[in-house]
Parts: C-alpha cells; sequence; structure tokens
C-alpha cells in the first residue's frame, strides 16, 4: 500500500480489515523510546482525565490499536499518528507498542496524515479541529468540499467550525479550554465586531453560567444593559457595616468598568473586594487596567 492510497481516506482506511499483511506495510512491537513525537501534531491540548482512563485500559489490555509510524535516523521513528495512545502508554509504563511503518514520501504527507486521523478521532477541541481544517485547505490547496470527504463531514459543519477562528484569540483560548462551549462561541461571532459588548456577554455567560439561549437574547440585545458610573453618594451610617444597597451599587459600578464580576464583602468596618478573572489572558487585562 503506498502513501498515497490512503491520503484523503484517514488512518481508518489504512488499518482496516488486515493490513498488516498487505504489501509495503511493516507490523512490529516498537521499543516505545525509539518513536519521537510528530512535530506537525495538531492537538495542543491532552485532558489528562481521558489520558489516565486511557493508561488503565492500556495497562490492562495493552494497546489495542498501532500508531502509525515513519522511519527516522538513528533506527528511530517519528509518529505520525496515534500521539494520545503514545503519551498513555508511557504513562502505564508500556515499554514497547504496536506500529505501523509507513514510508512517508514528504512532511506534507506525514502532516495531511496526521490532521485526518486526529479529526477523525473526534477529541480535537473544536479550535483545534478548526485549526486543522484551516491547514488542510491552506497547505494543502484543497477546497472546503474535498476537506469535508477526505474526513467524513459535511461541508456545512467545515464552514461553521472555521468560523471559530474569527473570533479573537482570547475568546479561541476559552473555547480551546473548555471555559465556553462551541454553541456559546457561535453566538459571540455575532458580536465579534463589537469587542466592548463581546467581552461584556462573555463575561456574563462564564460568570452567571448562562446558557446558549440566554446568551442568544443578550447578543440581540441592542446595548448591553449597564449601570450609570457616576459614583454614588455615600449615605449616613448608624453601624459599623455600609449599607447592602451602597455595596451592591458599588460592585455593580465595577464590575461595569472591569467587565467582570466584582463582589465586597464586609466584615464590621473591614472587608475585602473580589476581582475575578477566567484566564491568564483576563487577568492580564485585568492588572493592565487596575495599574494603568
Amino acid at each position: 500500500m503506498s502513501s498515497k492510497s490512503v491520503l484523503g481516506r484517514g488512518v481508518e482506511a489504512l488499518l482496516s480489515d488486515d493490513p498488516f499483511q498487505e504489501e509495503g506495510d511493516k507490523f512490529f512491537l516498537c521499543d516505545i523510546d525509539k518513536i519521537e513525537p510528530n512535530p506537525n501534531q495538531p492537538r495542543k491540548y491532552f485532558d489528562e482525565e481521558k489520558l489516565e482512563k486511557l493508561a488503565d485500559s492500556i495497562r490492562e489490555r495493552g494497546v489495542i490499536q498501532p500508531l502509525l509510524v515513519s522511519p527516522g535516523k538513528g533506527n528511530r521513528y517519528i509518529l505520525i499518528a496515534g500521539e494520545r495512545r503514545l503519551r498513555a502508554a508511557r504513562m502505564a509504563g508500556v515499554d514497547e507498542v504496536p506500529v505501523v511503518v509507513m514510508d512517508s514520501g514528504t512532511d506534507n504527507e506525514s502532516l495531511e496524515l496526521a490532521l485526518i486521523e486526529n479529526i477523525q478521532r473526534h477529541d480535537l477541541n473544536p479550535i483545534e479541529e478548526a485549526t486543522a481544517y484551516a491547514r488542510l485547505i491552506d497547505e494543502f490547496d484543497l477546497t472546503q468540499d474535498e476537506v469535508a470527504r477526505k474526513v467524513g463531514r459535511k461541508r456545512s459543519t467545515i464552514t461553521n467550525v472555521l468560523r471559530l477562528l474569527n473570533l479573537p484569540e482570547s475568546i479561541q483560548l476559552d473555547v480551546a479550554q473548555g471555559i465556553l462551549s462551541e454553541g456559546h462561541a457561535r453566538v459571540l461571532l455575532r458580536i465579534k465586531d463589537d469587542p466592548e459588548k463581546l467581552q461584556e456577554v462573555r463575561n456574563r455567560i462564564v460568570s452567571e453560567k448562562l446558557s446558549v439561549r440566554e446568551s442568544e437574547k443578550i447578543c440581540r440585545q441592542k446595548k448591553v444593559k449597564k449601570t450609570p458610573r457616576s459614583t454614588p453618594s455615600k449615605p449616613r451610617q448608624s453601624g459599623d457595616e455600609l449599607p447592602q444597597t451602597y455595596c451592591k451599587a458599588l460592585a455593580t459600578q465595577l464590575t461595569n468598568h472591569l467587565n467582570t464580576k466584582v463582589r465586597i464583602i464586609q466584615n464590621g468596618t473591614r472587608g475585602k473586594l473580589e476581582i475575578e478573572y477566567y484566564s491568564s489572558d483576563d487577568l492580564d487585562r485585568l492588572v493592565s487596567m487596575l495599574t494603568g
């Protein structure tokens, strides 16, 4: 089986029926330390909990589906597809894993196989999936129809997922890390040209745990409701603590100004101010605002 014959059909085609008997495929147990990760790996985030579950399965039953590799230098091999299995096997303390050696003609063929294999396994997050589609289109000069056929998806699915790359990088990071769902991201696409409203709606989705439908209602509003920025006058007080209505007004003002949830917690004449952040980028944004 030549490398070109499997391009466009993915690794499932390569490993179907009894592929190890076909001419050109080399199957054997390989020393795990001789396998180097694929530098073109499209997946960037690996769920540690899922890896541990896979490692438990490997401890019990071994690696059932072989990894796809190509020959490297010095009797070593380059991983083309199967990085999750490789990582989990290392976690499980396995010394050898089954591999299929494929004489990949070029780095481009290796990249295309890795992209297709990862997409077909349904374990990329939406942003990684969108990035993989974009790379297939840009680096292999494919149309969306051709990508859809290669990965077994509808063209409309490819189009919708690719649109996620139009979101700001900070929102893409939220989606990649699971802070925002793909459904929420699609809603935010409607207001991507209004950065202030986009960030405010995003913060409300996270802090208030809004559903996709609730998020849609907010995005349809001409303006997100804001409390006037004028500082409320400090009322006279008879006790040690400030009135709750006054503290709530201050917290609302800060929330609108910082575009994140703020709470004032009193303890007699003392208290503390809590400011929430939802990612490292969000923290950097808040620090910049507070320090000027």
